[in-house]
């Protein structure tokens, strides 16, 4: 999958002279936390995110007045807080190298450039999304984490494995496993019970580590 299958095409821009408040305006009114910024020529330069508001805000210990404080923020330029130079990524981006650039450099979304041109914004929202999609976390069945040992042909003996019980699999992640022998496989299976699923497991050779029956989706706990 690429960042372009992903990426949100409809975005909502500033500009260097853009001031604070409608900056913040802008957020708030479509729910965004970030405004690329774009030079007269539709260039980008830079990138402006909800928290460099925050930050250039001054503190509730200020001793300026209300009247200073607002003078102040109306005057404030998008070209005075927003970051630069930008870190982006072309949109034949594979998913997978977006995701590692954003958690290399520390960054909630990368603008997408297609030659000088900004045609896309893909985010760690967008990240998150994908990830539950791959571990099938909308799809009611069972759900059945699993050790195997690393090597050619162990993913068909565990696929196999399953399709023989007559089930089949929505989805299947793998990830590292405990050490450099082994992978951990998450997956979710529809079309047969626990126990023939536990035994088609075992059967393949994998480690069972969780198995569970997974008909709603997980509800949070709220507190406070």
């Amino acid at each position: 999958m690429l960042v372009r299958e992903r990426m949100s095409r409809h975005l909502i821009t500033a500009t260097p002279e853009m001031t604070y408040p409608t900056a913040l305006r802008l957020m708030r009114d479509n729910t965004i936390r970030r405004l690329p910024v774009l030079d007269q020529h539709n260039r980008l330069i830079g990138i402006v995110v909800e928290k460099d508001l925050l930050y250039a805000s001054p503190s509730p210990a200020t001793s300026l007045s209300i009247h200073e404080i607002h003078g102040l923020l109306a005057n404030l330029k998008m070209r005075d807080i927003m970051t630069t130079p930008v870190v982006t990524v072309g949109p034949e981006c594979p998913l997978e190298e977006a995701a590692r650039i954003m958690i290399d450099r520390k960054i909630g979304s990368l603008p997408v450039l297609e030659g000088d041109s900004l045609v896309g914004l893909i985010t760690e929202t967008d990240i998150f999304r994908i990830f539950a999609e791959a571990l099938g976390a909308r799809e009611a069945g069972l759900r059945a984490t699993v050790v195997v040992p690393e090597g050619r042909g162990v993913l068909a003996r565990v696929g196999g494995a399953i399709a023989a019980g007559g089930a089949s699999i929505l989805s299947l992640a793998t990830f590292l496993g405990p050490d450099a022998q082994h992978r951990e496989l998450t997956l979710r299976v529809r079309g047969t019970t626990a126990d023939r699923l536990q035994s088609a497991l075992e059967s393949s050779g994998a480690e069972i580590i969780d198995l569970r029956d997974v008909q709603e989706s997980y509800q949070p706990r709220l507190v406070g």
